[in-house]
């Protein structure tokens, strides 16, 4: 079984900047791609970034140029520092990695969320 934790949400202002953490933890074999997706209120969960095992990342427009997504796979860990956040950015923020287990095969898992705020 595979567990994904996420942190770092919380309340910033317009222009400020959060870095959101994901562990993965479990029987790991091997983390594949890893990515981070936004949910606003009642709309579709979306991608935001992601990143290979070898470190290729892909953003949407949107992000570009102020998120950077990276991980640490000694720690089975992905990073998302968000800078000079919007109030648009304002979503639930989940974690997600295509895993091989040593007992299932390769698929994909979610973390809880984390609400990252952007309010004066």
């Amino acid at each position: 079984h595979v567990q994904l934790v996420e942190s770092g949400g919380g309340l910033v202002q317009p222009g400020g900047s959060l870095k959101l953490s994901c562990a993965a933890s479990g029987s790991i074999f091997r983390i594949y791609d890893m990515g981070w997706y936004l949910q606003a209120p009642g709309k579709q969960r979306e991608l935001v970034a992601s990143i290979s095992s070898g470190g290729t990342t892909n953003y949407v427009d949107s992000v570009k140029g102020r998120f950077t997504i990276s991980r640490d796979n000694a720690k089975n860990t992905v990073y998302l520092q968000m800078n000079s956040l919007k109030p648009e950015d304002t979503a639930v923020y989940y974690c997600n990695a295509e895993v091989l287990t040593r007992a299932d095969p390769l698929q994909r898992y979610w973390g809880q969320g984390t609400r990252v705020t952007v309010s004066s």
